[in-house]
């Protein structure tokens, strides 16, 4: 259908009303009502499509959307937007567009119920306005639940009028530079927020977290807590170990009043209550916590966490409400009625689904967008599913959904397009379409297709993909480095350099893996239609004397940080201030004790090993570090140590090498014992608990 010009159309309703849905009514031209128009109608459709799914018909004399609910008419028009050049999405006119919609006949409707994405407020603070514009997204893509994470160790963000002290303390914290960070959403706030919502079919989900996650709330009353002690709203993330006591009847009292206050504002059937990363150590120290459980006949803490979530449900299904807890409130047992939300993979949903549970899927391996996209890229989270594929066929009904999580500890607002966008396009299109093997190629074709509209939105979409990887390695045998370069992106030429400048597109094209038998600087770029994507990727190779020698580990390291395995800490290449970059090797709670075979006797002038301190992470610098030397490998003379002054609280994250000069000793076998801080302090998040030690390179010249 061609459309005619804007000015020629009219808009007309019919009066008809359809109970709570919006009335029947067209909009078309104001002489001829049913030529050129465009015809929306709520009113019997195939039983199939439900309330979300719709039919739209486009012909040479009209466009007509039905459905059998407001919800389903609301969606055929996104679709319809979809189909009109991008150009209708811009806020200025735009010349020379032909305002041509093609002839289709589409019926559509959703696979799953649940198309969610949580933004969390907490960690940064989002304004009114910009959270409104992520519903005016979310609603284009047909995702109809918006996960609003409203309290958190870092601050409380909705307004309680019987309890102010938890906006007036609990909204601000002092950052790291002595300022004070914060904000939250007054009650007029949230209702203009859930009234714009619901216009679009969007449902707000308020998330308020508990026992865990809750010292901001602790920060403002401090009985609440197991100690009573004053508490700071935290500046570290992370898990901290103040939590609601649970032995204690106030705190049941205040988070009634506060839930009461929470469901005046928000009528839809679902309040989610957070119950993830609860420590117990608190509990385990507090009489009266220890009392509850005595009092409840409960075997542990495991089953108090569980008693305390049951009590909370008990109150809100009271209230016509059903509770939503993330999947740790399957320890200790899961509440009557509670919906789980499985994020630590997909087995909490299986186990929910199996006890007759409703789920939520959003594992961190596909749906965490708070991950870099060299973590998790367009093509992971498109490959998503929200069905478990170990889940048997009498339990899928259980399985709502899926959403999204964007945590925002590393993103404020002005980052949260370029974490959303492109990924949000994959999670919108697996949550509606049934597909049981989704085409990447023709997704991503549409998806190129489409960035042009994203533009039109003014939406700053960030890579689809980490657009350059560029991976060292060494060859022991015959003694060269290896270093390939891959694109995670189609249609992107790949160049390098090999003095450190910045590669143009006169510079060597990438084309076979690359090798090298001394030191070398390499520096890659991508390009895209002959203009430059992305960052520079630049390594430095360094050719010293321990280069691919044999290495003697008395404690391996984790799996999870192995740095490329045997030759880790002597392939050459230095790691970043990021502890995944796959540069360095991680050991949890013990020490690092190496030896260094250099596979004949020669003289060193100097030793040095980099360590990493990132301490939100739990990775601490060693307490000393110790050097020795042996000529047999058996019999070792310490060299000397060293210490640091760097202290465990401090945040920033640190690359330190630690070194000696050996002045030319003659020697074959080095040891290197770097003493790990064995368990983090006592006023760290994690006090306790094992500490990492993560080393990148045992430089020897």
């Amino acid at each position: 259908m061609r459309c005619r010009s804007s000015s020629s159309i009219g808009i007309g309703y019919v009066a008809q009303s359809f109970g709570d849905e919006v009335p029947r009514f067209f909009i078309c031209c104001q002489n001829t009502p049913f030529r050129d128009a465009i015809l929306l109608a709520v009113g019997e459709t195939d039983a199939a499509l439900g309330r979300e799914g719709y039919q739209l018909r486009v012909t040479s004399e009209h466009i007509v959307i039905r459905s059998g609910a407001g919800a389903g008419l609301f969606y055929g028009v996104q679709t319809l937007r979809q189909l009109l050049p991008p150009a209708i999405e811009s806020n200025h006119v735009v010349a020379d567009v032909a305002w041509v919609v093609p002839a289709v006949s589409i019926q559509d409707s959703p696979r799953f119920a649940w198309r969610g994405l949580l933004l969390d407020c907490c960690r940064h603070f989002m304004e009114v306005d910009f959270v409104k514009r992520i519903i005016d997204l979310l609603a284009y893509y047909k995702m109809n639940r918006l996960h609003w994470h409203l309290t958190e160790d870092q601050g409380w963000r909705i307004e309680i009028q019987k309890y102010p002290r938890l906006t007036a303390v609990g909204a601000w914290r002092t950052d790291h530079d002595g300022r004070a960070y914060g904000g939250y959403y007054t009650q007029d706030d949230i209702r203009e927020v859930v009234a714009y919502a619901t216009s679009r079919y969007v449902t707000v989900v308020p998330e308020i977290e508990m026992p865990g996650h809750s010292v901001a709330a602790l920060a403002a009353y401090p009985d609440l807590s197991c100690r009573g002690e004053p508490l700071a709203v935290q500046n570290r993330w992370g898990v901290h170990k103040d939590v609601y006591c649970a032995g204690n009847e106030q705190t049941f009292t205040f988070l009634e009043d506060v839930l009461t206050e929470v469901m005046t504002l928000f009528p839809g059937e679902y309040i989610h209550i957070g119950g993830d990363e609860c420590p117990k150590d608190r509990w385990r120290e507090c009489p009266k916590c220890q009392t509850r459980i005595a009092a409840e006949g409960l075997a542990d803490e495991d089953e108090l966490q569980s008693w305390f979530i049951a009590r909370v449900e008990k109150f809100l299904n009271a209230h016509d409400r059903k509770l939503i807890g993330w999947d740790e409130i399957l320890e200790g047992g899961l509440a009557p009625g509670a919906t789980v939300q499985s994020w630590r993979g997909t087995d909490g949903a299986v186990a929910a689904a199996r006890q007759g549970h409703d789920a939520i899927v959003s594992p961190t391996s596909h749906a965490y967008f708070d991950y870099d996209v060299g973590v998790t890229d367009l093509r992971q989270v498109f490959t998503f599913s929200p069905l478990p594929e170990n889940l048997e066929d009498p339990y899928t009904h259980h399985v709502l959904g899926g959403e999204c999580n964007l945590w925002t500890e590393r993103t404020p607002q002005e980052m949260v397009d370029n974490r959303l966008f492109p990924r949000l396009l994959a999670m919108s299109e697996r949550l509606w379409t049934a597909s049981a093997d989704p085409d990447f190629t023709d997704f991503w074709r549409r998806v190129r297709n489409h960035y042009q509209r994203l533009d039109y939105l003014d939406v700053a979409y960030g890579p689809e993909a980490r657009p350059l990887t560029l991976q060292p390695t060494f060859d022991p045998t015959r003694g060269e480095f290896i270093v390939k370069l891959e694109v995670d992106e189609p249609g992107l030429d790949l160049r390098y350099s090999l003095d450190g400048s910045p590669p143009t597109l006169t510079s060597p094209r990438y084309e076979r893996p690359l090798r090298f038998s001394e030191s070398t600087v390499v520096t890659a770029r991508t390009f895209r239609d002959g203009y430059p994507y992305g960052a520079n990727l630049q390594k430095r190779l360094h050719r010293h004397l321990a280069v691919g020698c044999e290495l003697r580990l008395t404690h391996q390291p984790s799996e999870r940080y192995a740095a490329g395995g045997r030759l880790g800490l002597v392939n050459g290449v230095r790691g970043s201030q990021y502890y995944r970059d796959g540069f360095w090797q991680g050991i949890e709670g013990d020490d690092l004790e190496v030896v260094v075979d250099l596979g004949r006797i020669i003289s060193v002038r100097r030793i040095d090993v980099g360590f990493l301190q990132d301490v939100n992470r739990w990775i601490f610098l060693p307490l000393q570090v110790e050097y020795a030397y042996s000529l047999d490998g058996k019999e070792f003379q310490i060299l000397g140590r060293q210490t640091h002054n760097v202290a465990p609280d401090d945040l920033r994250e640190t690359i330190l090498p630690l070194g000696l000069d050996l002045n030319g000793i003659q020697t074959r076998f080095l040891r290197v014992r770097a003493t790990n801080r064995g368990t983090c302090p006592p006023d760290h998040p994690g006090a306790g608990g094992k500490a990492w030690l993560f080393v990148d390179e045992i430089v020897v010249e």
